[in-house]
């Protein structure tokens, strides 16, 4: 579990799946995102979930607020998937239900995920991918301090050729160098 000032990150539990399932069938709010079929490819993310969560130690974790418990999203890291410029490297991710943008909670999320990855893992780097069009997404990679790498721009494999989400860009944090001085 990581706290924050506002949130909690957990795994997800089952009190959350209403509100998750909303989040993935939502058209606006999974419009830059890999849009899920049906229930089955809902069950099938959620088994994946749980897979990161006992084979890495980590995942897509709910982000939940304190205040009042409410499931905001997801936001965690996993491995880059297959056929990606990012292919088995730590990737950071998030998702937050839209009536949760613009309120501070995806940075908020994602700089505990970054500070728990830097204190946990032995990764030299961590990526992040979106889409070009997903402003508000790579936005927040700048403000993480995340940079674009232009060279490793790819073309999503399991997006359909044609689409406008098929070219995806990536963004790339370096460990940070820790000076031990005295």
């Amino acid at each position: 579990m990581i706290e924050t000032g506002r949130l909690v990150l957990r795994h997800w539990e089952t009190q959350d799946l209403p509100a998750f399932r909303a989040q993935s069938f939502d058209d606006e709010g999974m419009r830059y995102l890999i849009k899920l079929p049906d229930e089955a490819a809902f069950q099938e993310m959620l088994a994946r979930l749980d897979l990161w969560r006992d084979t890495l130690g980590h995942s897509f974790w709910a982000v939940i607020r304190k205040a009042d418990g409410a499931f905001l999203g997801l936001c965690g890291l996993k491995l880059g998937s297959p056929g990606t410029a990012i292919d088995g490297e730590c990737e950071i991710g998030w998702r937050l239900g839209k009536e949760y943008w613009g309120q501070g909670y995806a940075r908020e999320a994602a700089q505990a995920v970054l500070d728990w990855a830097w204190a946990q893992l032995p990764v030299p780097r961590i990526s992040a991918i979106t889409v070009l069009a997903n402003t508000p997404s790579w936005g927040l990679m700048e403000r993480l301090g995340m940079v674009r790498d232009h060279a490793a721009d790819f073309d999503h494999p399991l997006v359909a050729e044609g689409s406008p989400l098929r070219p995806h860009i990536t963004y790339r944090l370096n460990r940070p160098i820790v000076n031990h001085i005295g």
